[in-house]
């Protein structure tokens, strides 16, 4: 029961470290200083999917593993889920 819960865990904080990466890249466009939110939304998302990934393990470096596991899957779902192009300019 424990690895189930270790890759749900990996799964959502995948879901949420790429989909604020996500959201943060839509926001640079809009941004007064796009450094600073650039600085401190990483920041915010690496300590708290850092925190969640102490949390899963609980002291097992096989829960890590299922954890980075369930991280993986969180990435393949943002990059699945989010639109592909939604008119903003291309760098070429």
């Amino acid at each position: 029961m424990n690895y189930v819960i270790a890759a749900a865990m990996g799964l959502l904080l995948g879901v949420f470290f790429y989909g604020g990466l996500w959201l943060t890249v839509r926001a640079l466009l809009r941004s007064r200083y796009p450094v600073l939110l650039t600085i401190s939304s990483f920041w915010a998302r690496t300590l708290v999917t850092l925190a969640g990934f102490l949390f899963a393990m609980n002291g097992s470096w096989q829960n890590a593993i299922v954890c980075l596991a369930g991280f993986g899957l969180g990435r393949l779902a943002v990059s699945l889920l989010v639109p592909r192009d939604e008119g903003l300019p291309r760098c070429t």
